[in-house]
């Protein structure tokens, strides 16, 4: 009987490995209910790096949110489990291949359990925003394909329905980092994640503006003295100087992001 691939399941439950078929076993995620990150990756030792760290890393281990990896070379075709061929019509570097990627999605979408849209990090997507995070955390989990070498065959793209999205305008070696990144970015504004919840609402792009300057203690520090405003006490004023402050910067740095939000010209 041949191997069954068994993705690695990172959270409160240990890793355990078993040679039975996938189809006699439970395929139930690890932790019922609890929104999932699933990552097709060649480089199933790069999770859960930084997701296992700080907020995040406690977050997981609690059990507020599961990771588990599917290793694509584990789904490889022949002796060598290759995963990858030359581009048809010729050309530079590998592509990853249709049959391989196919067989690593049904696995992983068989896990899934409600809502769970499968995305290719992929330098010709949709650009990453606040929005996506926020709808993405209103799912019960994602499932992330992270591509190598020259990408996927568009094949398998099309028959899983795949969303494509893009980290930047930008090209890395592969779709490890831009996936930590979605996870990260969609996972902290899950309930229980952060610390305080109004975090998640008064940071930038929250509204659509980048954030207002921050500051802490000391009163001053090197000649330079926190605004009279913030020690006022007076709180309206405060959101005032705030929002004054939030209008100012995006004007300055992201001026895009207030001609979408339809606000008029930009005052600079």
């Amino acid at each position: 009987m041949s191997e069954t691939p068994k993705p690695r399941a990172i959270g409160r439950k240990s890793i355990s490995v078993s040679a039975q078929p996938r189809d006699l076993m439970d395929a139930k995620p690890d932790l019922a209910g609890v929104w999932t990150a699933q990552v097709v990756t060649l480089l199933p030792e790069a999770f859960p790096g930084i997701l296992g760290e700080s907020l995040m890393g406690r977050a997981l281990k609690d059990g507020v949110w599961q990771l588990k990896t599917h290793d694509l070379r584990r789904y490889g075709v022949g002796k060598h489990r290759n995963v990858d061929d030359t581009p048809a019509g010729g050309g530079a570097g590998m592509v990853l291949r249709a049959d391989v990627v196919a067989a690593a999605l049904t696995d992983a979408k068989r896990q899934a359990r409600g809502v769970v849209p499968v995305i290719y990090l992929s330098p010709r997507g949709k650009p990453m925003d606040q929005a996506m995070m926020q709808g993405l955390a209103k799912t019960d989990g994602v499932i992330l394909l992270c591509g190598r070498f020259e990408g996927v065959d568009e094949r398998v793209l099309q028959a899983f329905d795949v969303q494509e999205v893009s980290l930047g305008d930008f090209v890395m070696t592969g779709g490890e980092i831009a996936a930590s990144a979605l996870i990260d970015a969609t996972v902290r504004l899950r309930p229980g994640v952060l610390g305080n919840e109004a975090s998640a609402v008064e940071e930038s792009f929250s509204d659509g503006m980048l954030e207002h300057p921050q500051y802490t203690k000391p009163a001053e520090w090197e000649g330079r003295a926190i605004p009279e405003v913030l020690l006022s006490g007076n709180h309206a004023k405060i959101d005032a100087w705030r929002r004054e402050m939030s209008e100012k910067i995006t004007a300055e740095r992201r001026p895009d992001l207030i001609a979408a939000k339809g606000d008029g010209p930009v005052k600079k």
